[in-house]
């Protein structure tokens, strides 16, 4: 609350933005950080703001608190064709943590510099909060409607595995999303350069999540005593084994497109040049499209002891582990024996890797929007090395794709503004995609 009363304080500029970059100053002055585990501030206040937004566009929005403060907004919007079904349009409100003395910026200033909205969320995924509500309102506002019926939802707790989110209103509430068969949120929809030609991805298809807690167990004694069974040591070897693990190579059919699509582009033969370096001639997007090539494990927290000279009897360590689709059980199996002896492997969190279809007339919609503002760049399918809420609609048989539609200036590194320092978005970028968008809603 403290820092959002500084937020408020900060000079009004939003006067010379347009309503999707002011709206996504206002969310990210919002501090909806998620630390995990079930430690957040909560989402009310900008579920709240979303909230507003939507019932002065005349919608009937709900809004769920599967524990206090974490809320989530959830509304329908008529469409012309009830014999279509309806698609989920969906976002986030929570955010992932930001140390402020590692930034240039207040990450809950919602600053505007050099042409770019900055913020904590200025990509993940404020930016298309605000992009769903300025499509909507230009369409709503015009008297017109959506092709097709929407359930436009703003999930709490994403970046924590949308136990409080969407998770969580799939197991209590799957009457919202009654009559849905596809789902569009973020990851996907942003511009990459291949041999000079301008490109979209089109988020297909997702890695599995699978979050585990490394737990070594010792002796504990006097920091000066000759201690063999010393829970950091095992710990520090676990970690340094699975962290350097080296997981095979292995495509999916997603990825053997993407890479196919970009062989065509530069004009070499896929099968004559490495899936390593066909990904590397994607740029930025490289740091996507590597880790999807195989599995990733990665150490992102360690903890361990209380005093200098003290040895402690017990060390914990965090793995992110991303694997491919279906072989969540396998990897499993592989990081229990990297752990090795003395060392638990406890599951945090789990979930499913998707694939959707590379075809079909979501598919075609999203390429004639595409082409209808940048003309002539294809769009390419890839598969994303996180993880969506898509995940928890996939339980409901909704099919997700990742299409927050951003054309991005060359040499942008896109990937690292995802849970990176200095977050950042380019204003013309957020304007793009809210036609985009607009106009996808308008004629699919």
């Amino acid at each position: 609350m403290e820092r959002m009363a500084e937020a408020a304080t900060t000079p009004a500029i939003t006067d010379e933005l347009d309503e999707t970059a002011s709206i996504a100053q206002e969310l990210i002055r919002f501090d909806t950080t998620n630390y995990g585990e079930g430690r957040a501030n909560g989402e009310r206040e900008a579920a709240e703001y979303v909230e507003a937004k939507l019932s002065a566009l005349g919608l009937a929005p709900q809004l769920f608190e599967s524990a206090p403060r974490r809320a989530s907004v959830v509304a329908r919007v008529p469409g012309r064709d009830p014999e279509k079904p309806a698609l989920v349009l969906h976002g986030h409100l929570d955010v992932v943590p930001a140390d402020p003395r590692n930034w240039s910026v207040d990450p809950f200033a919602g600053e505007v510099r050099d042409g770019m909205l900055w913020g904590r969320g200025a990509v993940d995924m404020k930016d298309m909060d605000a992009m769903m509500l300025t499509a909507l309102g230009d369409i709503l506002r015009s008297g017109r409607q959506p092709e097709r019926e929407l359930v436009v939802a703003f999930f709490a707790d994403e970046e924590a595995g949308g136990d409080y989110g969407a998770h969580w209103l799939v197991e209590h509430h799957p009457e919202l999303f009654a009559g849905a068969t596809e789902a569009i949120s973020e990851v996907g929809g942003y511009s990459i350069t291949v041999g000079g030609t301008r490109a979209y991805l089109l988020q297909t298809g997702e890695k599995s999540l699978l979050w585990v807690r490394l737990v070594a167990t010792g002796t504990a004694a006097h920091g000066s005593r000759l201690i063999h069974d010393n829970a950091v040591t095992k710990l520090a070897e676990a970690v340094a084994r699975i962290g350097r693990a080296e997981w095979p190579l292995r495509l999916t059919g997603t990825t053997t497109e993407l890479l196919a699509a970009v062989a065509g582009v530069l004009g070499v033969d896929p099968q004559q040049v490495s899936p390593d370096e066909l990904a590397l001639a994607t740029g930025s997007a490289s740091g996507f499209i590597t880790a999807t090539l195989r599995t990733t494990s990665n150490p992102t927290l360690l903890e361990a002891g209380y005093k200098h000279n003290v040895i402690p009897d017990r060390a914990e360590a965090l793995v992110d582990i991303r694997t491919l689709p279906g072989e969540e059980d396998e990897v499993l199996a592989a990081i229990r024996e990297l752990a090795g002896e003395g060392v638990e492997v406890e599951i945090v969190h789990r979930d499913v890797g998707l694939e959707a279809s590379t075809t079909g007339p979501l598919v075609d919609a999203v390429a004639g929007a595409i082409g209808r503002h940048d003309p002539g760049a294809p769009v390419f399918p890839y598969l994303l090395s996180g993880g969506t809420d898509n995940k928890a609609l996939s339980r409901l048989g909704i099919a997700g794709y990742g299409f927050a539609p951003l054309r991005l200036p060359e040499g942008i590194d896109f990937p690292a503004m995802f849970h990176g320092v200095d977050e950042r978005v380019p204003l013309d970028a957020l304007s793009f995609g809210h036609r985009v968008l607009r106009d996808l809603l308008l004629e699919y």
